[in-house]
């Protein structure tokens, strides 16, 4: 069974966020990581880039597949976790603390995240 933190918020394409004021962190859940395996490469937007909810921002290449990331939040990215460029399996040992992938500033805040018991809901 995978780990669902209950401060984060959740998006039905299992990314997560964490929000600090207009800032928030995205990252892949617990559950997708396990779901891709091996996690060998990761390809993130680029600092400034503007990105739209629900759109591909990015995506991760396991032993057993390539997945695309999508944005769980619109907003511009201000930071992108440079770590993953060398340690990509961070995604698997620590997907909701050091494997997470950018912090995104935000206009508004969306309404359309899942909270931990309706994100448990569509991976059980």
């Amino acid at each position: 069974m995978s780990s669902i933190p209950e401060n984060l918020k959740y998006t039905k394409e299992h990314e997560w966020v964490s929000a600090s004021g207009n800032i928030y962190t995205m990252g892949i859940t617990d559950f997708a990581q396990g779901a891709l395996g091996d996690i060998v490469y990761v390809q993130l937007p680029k600092v400034g880039e503007t990105l739209t909810a629900g759109k591909v921002c990015g995506e991760v290449e396991s032993t057993k597949s390539v997945s695309e990331i999508f944005a769980a939040v619109s907003g511009v990215v201000t930071e992108i976790n440079s770590t993953l460029s060398q340690t990509p399996e961070l995604l698997n040992s620590e997907p909701y603390g050091a494997g997470w992938l950018v912090k995104v500033e935000v206009a508004a805040e969306p309404d359309d995240l899942l909270d931990a018991a309706g994100y448990a809901q569509i991976t059980a």
